[in-house]
C-alpha cells in the first residue's frame, strides 16, 4: 500500500542538491514518485511526493534527518510532511 509524503526543498542553487536528497531517500527505501524542480535567478526550488511505505525509520527520525541534511550540509531548507497533512495546510 501506498504511503505518500511531500518533500521541499528551497534555498541558493549549489552542486549537489538533488543528488543528495535523493541518494538519502534510496538509502531510506523512499521512492520518488513525482518530481518538479526550477531555479530562479540563483535560487533552487524543488518538490517531490514520495512513496514511504518501505520506510524502515519513524517518519519523524527521518524527516528531522533530511532536515539537517539541508540545514547542515546544503544550506538549504527540506521539509517534509504526510500527504494528508499537506493536503490539509493547502486547502483554500
Amino acid at each position: 500500500m501506498e504511503k505518500r509524503a511531500i518533500i521541499t526543498v528551497v534555498g541558493k542553487d549549489t552542486v549537489g542538491i538533488i543528488a543528495r536528497v535523493c541518494s538519502f531517500l534510496a538509502d531510506h527505501k523512499i521512492n520518488i514518485l513525482d518530481i518538479s524542480q526550477t531555479i530562479v535567478q540563483g535560487y533552487f526550488n524543488m518538490m517531490m511526493i514520495v512513496d514511504i511505505a518501505k520506510l524502515e525509520i519513524p517518519f519523524g527520525d527521518m524527516a528531522d534527518e533530511l532536515a539537517a541534511i539541508g540545514r547542515d550540509s546544503l544550506g538549504v531548507q527540506i521539509k517534509c510532511q504526510k500527504e494528508e497533512i499537506f493536503d490539509s495546510m493547502h486547502r483554500i
